[in-house]
């Protein structure tokens, strides 16, 4: 079985009751989260999680509002992931699109004053934060576990690369979609994929925005809500999760969100608050 949480549902707009894009992907014992953004954490703890029972961190893209809190991670992990001599840390993985490296030493750059001060206040933190990093734009992730992950390339353009993965556990597997257009990469990864998971945005509410010319640019790369369930009438999925809702919707909504779903995928259909949680399991 693999299960699904849906830790940060919410867009770039900050909103009481939503937090920033992150996925949870269970398989046995192994935890992926897919994307860091806002409150990562706070919502992992939220589900009994932590920083310590996660196998790696992967990143669909590096837009701010997926990885906001990845400095939250490297920070935590660098701190509290000591699964034995506590003078050693358990390297965090992250795995992104070609340009995660830039980005992460940029981040370590910026937490330089604060790593030193805790090396000097703590003799067990005896060097800065360790992180395996895997840069890839298409093909396997080999992360030594029992789930198998797939990359393949998505179209957010202009920014890219951008990536979808694919959770391969058992009889089950799962694709997760970042921002993204429908494209064949998508579609590659979906074929004989059980659910999938993808961000979804109202064209129809953020096209008629009265004075927001840079609300009306996103129009052209997010899949709509329509888009996003026709990708997975495509693939003849059984569920489709979706995410990051744009506009955003106040708790325990979305109704026409389900009903603009339904009208072109036949399966189950899968929305609502932070923290909501998908188990897909074959018979």
């Amino acid at each position: 079985m693999l299960v699904v949480t849906l830790l940060g549902t919410g867009s770039p707009i900050p909103d009481p009751h939503r937090a920033g894009p992150a996925t949870l992907i269970q398989g046995g014992k192994e935890n992926y989260l897919v994307d860091a953004g806002r409150g990562v954490l706070m919502r992992l703890a939220a589900v009994g999680g932590s920083i310590n029972t996660i196998s790696a961190v992967l990143l669909t893209h590096l837009h701010s509002d997926h990885i906001t809190d990845l400095n939250d991670i490297i920070t935590s992990s660098w701190i509290l992931n000591r699964p034995g001599d506590r003078t050693q840390t358990k390297p965090l993985q992250v795995v992104g699109p070609p340009g995660t490296r830039e980005v992460i030493a940029g981040i370590i750059s910026s937490l330089s004053l604060d790593i030193s001060y805790r090396m000097a206040h703590h003799d067990v933190l005896t060097g800065p934060p360790e992180i395996n990093i895997i840069e890839i734009e298409d093909g396997a992730v080999n992360l030594g576990g029992q789930v198998r992950i797939r990359v393949a390339a998505t179209d957010h353009r202009p920014v890219e690369p951008t990536i979808g993965f694919r959770f391969d556990y058992e009889k089950e597997a799962v694709v997760v979609a970042g921002d993204t257009v429908p494209c064949p990469g998508l579609d590659e990864l979906c074929k004989g994929a059980d659910a999938l998971v993808h961000t979804a945005m109202r064209k129809d509410i953020i096209g008629n925005l009265p004075n927001q010319p840079m609300a009306r640019d996103i129009l052209s790369y997010h899949s709509s809500v329509e888009e996003a369930s026709q990708t997975a009438a495509r693939a003849e999925m059984d569920t489709l999760i979706l995410t990051h809702y744009i506009p955003t919707f106040p708790p325990d909504g979305g109704d026409d969100w389900m009903k603009i779903a339904a009208q072109h995928f036949s399966g189950s259909i899968e929305l609502g608050n932070d923290l909501h949680r998908v188990e897909i399991h074959k018979p």
